[in-house]
C-alpha cells in the first residue's frame, strides 16, 4: 500500500509539473504575440492577462490604416473602467512613453508593462470610508 501511495505521489508532481510548464509556455507565446514586456508585477495571471487583452483590444481600436495614434488617457480610462467595474473601486491607470511614479498598492494589484512602445502602469489602492460626522 505504502508504494502504490509514494507512486501517486510521483506521478502527481510530474503531472504538475508539466501542467506548470505549459502555463508559463501559454503566457509567453500571449506575450509574444501581442508584443508585451512585463517590467514588474505583483498580480495573478488571470489579471495580468486581462489587462493585456483590454490593453490590446483598445490600442487595436485607435489605430487607423498603417499609423497609430495612441490616446493615452482613453486607454488609461479604458483600463480603470474595466478594472474597476470587474475587480471593484480604486484602480489607478498610468499610460504614456515616458513617466516616473512611485506608488503604494494593495497587495495583488500591481502591474507595469509595454504593449508595443506604450508603458502601462496599472494599481489597486484601498479605499476606506470616510467616518459621518454627527
Amino acid at each position: 500500500m505504502e508504494e502504490a501511495e509514494k507512486e501517486l505521489e510521483r506521478r502527481s508532481k510530474f503531472l504538475s509539473n508539466l501542467i506548470q510548464k505549459k502555463k508559463a509556455t501559454d503566457q509567453q507565446n500571449l506575450h509574444q504575440q501581442l508584443n508585451i514586456k512585463v517590467k514588474a508585477s505583483d498580480m495573478s495571471t488571470v489579471l495580468q492577462n486581462k489587462a493585456f487583452k483590454c490593453a490590446k483590444d483598445h490600442i487595436d481600436s485607435m489605430s487607423h490604416g498603417n499609423g497609430i495614434k495612441i490616446d493615452s488617457k482613453r486607454l488609461a480610462l479604458a483600463l480603470k473602467k474595466e478594472f474597476d467595474t470587474s475587480y471593484g473601486p480604486a484602480w489607478h491607470c498610468i499610460v504614456g512613453t515616458s513617466f516616473g511614479s512611485y506608488v503604494t498598492h494593495s497587495l495583488g494589484g500591481f502591474l507595469y508593462f509595454s504593449i508595443n512602445k506604450v508603458y502601462v502602469l496599472l494599481f489597486k489602492t484601498t479605499v476606506e470610508p470616510m467616518p459621518m460626522d454627527r
